[in-house]
C-alpha cells in the first residue's frame, strides 16, 4: 500500500499538540518530547505487559522477561521457554506497520540463565517523490540482544545484556543516506520475597532495568548522530492469593528516558532575541545553535547524567518527562488470566495516555495472550492497537515427547 511520508512520521508517537498556556502562569510551554532514534525500542513487544499498561520490570517471571528485566529468568519455574509476539502497529493510520518479537531463555542449573531476543519492526512501504520521479522504500528497524543472569542470593538476582541495533530508514533519498548501526548494554536487577499481609502469604517483587546504554546512531555516515532511547525503569509488584485457585497481582512501573532534552526552537529564538515570522527562516541557525551549546556532540554517558537536570522548563518539566504505568492481573488456577492497566505520559512529552485490557490462556505446553489498547487522548493513532503472543514451555514439550 502506498502512503505519504506523513504516515511514516506518525510512527514517532507524535500526537501533535499545539502550544498551550500553563494554567496559573503566563508562561507558554511547548510540546517538547525527548527526541531519540530507533523509537521501536520503546514499544512493549508482548501481550501480557501490553495488557497491564506496559508494566513488566517487577512482574513474576515469564518467557518475555527479556525486554522488561532479564534478571527475572533465574526465578522462572520452567527451565526453558520460547515466545513469538506480533503487534500490528498504528492500524488507525496504516495497514502494514508491524512489530515482531522472538525471545527465548534457558536456565543453567538452579542459579543462572541465558536469554536472547530478535525484534523486527517493519514500517511497510512508503511512497516518496512526485509524479515525475517516484518510488517506494521499505524502512525497518531491528535489534538482536543476549543476556546473562544469575541469582546472587535466594531473593536477589542481576543480569547484564548486550544489544546490536540496525535502523534502515532511508528517509533522505540520496547518496548521503546510510544504514544506522548502534551497540548497547543493559543492566538489570530483581528482588523477590514472601511477606505476610494478615494471614495471607504474599509475594513482593522489586525490579530495576537500565537499558540501551550505548553508542549513538547515525544515518549519514557519522556527520550527525542521534541518541538511542536509553531508559531507566523501576517497578514493584505484589501477588495476593485469595485461595488455592485464585490470585490477584498489582504492578507499577515508572520510567525516565536518560537522554538529554533538546532545547526548543522557541527557546533558541528567545535566547537570540529573534522573531520567527514564517517558521523556517532561522532553522539553519537553530542547528548551528545546537552545535554551539554542545548538544550534537554530547557523548551518551554525559547525556545520561545531564538528562536528569536539563529540561528547558526546569524541575517542573523534568518531572513531566517521567512516564508510568499500573496494571492488575487475575489468575485462575494459573491457567486463565484477565488483565487491565493504565499508561500515562504527559501531554507535552508525547501524550501517550491509554487504558489496556487483555486475557491469557495457559496449558502445560503453550500459552496464548492478547492485549487491546484504548486511548484516552484525542485522535491518538495508537488507539485500538492489538497484540498477540504465543509462548511455549520447553519442559511441557519434553514431557509430552517423553510419553
Amino acid at each position: 500500500m502506498k502512503k505519504s511520508l506523513l504516515s511514516f512520521i506518525l510512527l514517532c508517537f507524535s500526537t501533535v499538540l499545539l502550544a498551550q498556556k500553563d494554567s496559573g502562569s503566563d508562561a507558554v510551554q511547548m510540546f517538547n518530547p525527548v527526541m531519540t532514534g530507533v523509537t521501536s525500542l520503546t514499544i512493549a513487544p508482548d501481550s501480557r505487559a501490553g495488557a497491564m499498561g506496559d508494566v513488566g520490570v517487577a512482574t513474576d517471571p515469564d518467557v518475555n522477561s527479556q525486554y522488561w528485566n532479564p534478571a527475572k529468568y533465574p526465578f522462572a519455574i520452567s527451565p526453558a521457554g520460547l515466545s513469538l509476539a506480533y503487534t500490528p502497529w498504528l492500524r488507525q493510520i496504516v495497514s502494514d506497520i508491524d512489530l515482531a518479537n522472538l525471545v527465548g531463555y534457558y536456565r543453567i542449573g538452579d542459579y543462572q540463565a541465558i536469554s536472547g531476543s530478535l525484534t523486527y519492526f517493519s514500517l511497510g512501504e512508503v511512497w516518496v517523490g512526485d509524479d515525475a520521479a517516484s518510488y517506494t522504500i521499505k524502512p525497518y528497524e531491528m535489534a538482536v540482544d543476549f543476556a546473562y543472569s544469575r541469582m546472587l542470593s535466594e531473593t536477589f538476582s542481576a543480569s547484564v545484556g548486550l544489544r546490536y541495533i540496525v535502523s534502515d530508514l532511508n528517509y533522505n533519498f540520496d547518496d548521503d543516506t546510510s544504514v544506522g548501526h548502534a551497540f548497547a548494554a543493559d543492566i538489570s536487577m530483581f528482588y523477590s520475597n514472601y511477606v505476610f499481609l494478615g494471614r495471607r502469604e504474599c509475594m513482593i517483587n522489586l525490579g530495576l532495568n537500565a537499558s540501551n546504554i550505548g553508542s549513538k546512531i547515525s544515518y549519514d555516515g557519522g556527520n550527525t548522530n542521534r541518541f538511542i532511547p536509553t531508559n531507566l525503569r523501576l517497578g514493584a509488584s505484589i501477588m495476593i492469593p485469595v485461595d488455592a485457585y485464585n490470585t490477584f497481582s498489582i504492578s507499577a512501573d515508572v520510567n525516565k528516558l536518560m537522554v538529554p532534552t533538546k532545547p526548543t526552537y522557541a527557546q533558541f529564538l528567545s535566547e537570540k532575541g529573534l522573531e520567527d515570522p514564517e517558521g523556517d527562516y532561522y532553522r539553519a541557525d537553530y542547528e548551528n545553535y545546537l552545535s554551539e551549546i554542545g548538544y550534537n556532540d554530547m557523548s551518551p554517558i554525559t547525556g545520561i547524567f545531564k538528562s536528569f537536570a536539563d529540561a528547558p522548563g526546569g524541575f517542573k518539566e523534568e518531572m513531566q518527562e517521567i512516564y508510568w504505568g499500573v496494571g492488575v492481573e487475575y489468575a485462575y488456577n494459573n491457567q486463565f488470566f484477565l488483565r487491565g492497566g493504565y499508561h500515562y505520559e504527559n501531554e507535552y512529552k508525547g501524550n501517550r495516555k491509554y487504558f489496556t485490557l487483555g486475557t491469557g490462556f495457559k496449558m502445560s505446553v503453550f500459552s496464548l495472550d492478547a492485549a487491546y489498547l484504548i486511548s484516552t487522548a484525542q485522535s491518538n493513532p495508537l488507539d485500538q492497537t492489538l497484540r498477540f503472543t504465543l509462548s511455549f514451555d520447553m519442559d511441557g514439550i519434553r514431557e509430552i515427547i517423553g510419553r
